[in-house]
């Protein structure tokens, strides 16, 4: 990734921008990253709705297996004084 100030940033904007195209850009102000730069196509595929917990689950291999089992820890709470 390329990095970027603040100042070169806005005087070479066009080619910060066809940068972007092909990999994400780095902007810093006093040397501390601030923004990155990416393409129209990249932001679109990070966007994307991925849909619910619960369509997530469901799409699971494990979804409808019985056998699972989870394992609790079955020690004593501790002693708790107010």
């Amino acid at each position: 990734m390329h990095t970027w100030q603040m100042q070169e940033a806005k005087a070479r904007m066009s080619e910060l921008v066809k940068r972007a195209q092909s990999q994400p850009q780095d902007i810093t102000v006093h040397g501390k990253s601030v923004a990155v730069v990416i393409s129209r196509e990249t932001f679109d595929r990070l966007s994307q709705t991925q849909g619910s917990l619960v369509d997530f689950m469901r799409r699971s291999p494990l979804c409808g297996a019985d056998d699972i089992v989870f394992e609790r820890d079955q020690s004593l709470t501790r002693e708790v004084s107010f």
